[in-house]
Parts: C-alpha cells; structure tokens; sequence
C-alpha cells in the first residue's frame, strides 16, 4: 500500500471511529463490560449477542440475521478494550449466523450492528 493511501485510509478511518460516520444503517457504540447484552433491530438487520468475561478475557458471542432483500449485507462489528476488532456477516434475506470471539486481555468491547 502506498503512503498517500495508507494516510487516506488512516484519515478515513479516524473519522469513521471520531465522527460515527458509517454507510447504512448502524447501531448507537457503546463499549460495554460483563455481563452485558444487546439486541439491536435496525432497518435489514437484527442481532442478539452477549459478553461473559473469564479471568482477564471477555467472549462475545451470539447471532446476526439479514432481514431485508435490499442488497445489503447485515453486519456486527466489535472493537475490543485491547484493540483487536473482529466483523461477522449475514447476506441475503434471511440468512442468520453464529458468531463467537474471544478477546485476550480485556474485559471490555464495543459491538455495533450495521448494514453495508
């Protein structure tokens, strides 16, 4: 990657996280700490999932579904409190998956469900 991308990718990436600019539809970002749990219903997508901490670590694990035939793919985004991020996407209407991560270090992650 060259320089002039990759410090146009770091800008766009910095107001992405600073200013909540995403494309589609998003949940409100929060990072929560355990137990938590969510379940987010936005325009073409819902979710559930939950955060269970284990000694120094958190797992968030739970589902996603794409519930609109709109084009777009439903989304979860976590961010966790160490800096690691892991994505997981349903496509097409209907379609629901699984998803568990776990997180070393931390006891804390953001979770954010979008359509993209």
């Amino acid at each position: 990657m060259s320089a002039v991308r990759k410090t146009i990718t770091s800008a766009l990436s910095t107001a992405v996280l600073a200013g909540g600019l995403t494309l589609g539809a998003v949940t409100p970002a929060s990072a929560a700490g355990c137990p938590s749990s969510a379940a987010p219903v936005i325009n073409g997508a819902s979710a559930s999932w939950s955060l269970r901490c284990s000694g120094k670590d958190v797992t968030v694990s739970g589902w996603l579904q794409d519930t609109s035939m709109d084009g777009k793919c439903a989304k979860v985004r976590i961010n966790a409190g160490n800096g690691e991020y892991k994505a997981e996407t349903a496509c097409n209407s209907g379609v629901r998956k699984q998803f568990s991560f776990t997180f070393k270090g931390t006891k804390t992650a953001q979770v954010r469900l979008a359509t993209v």
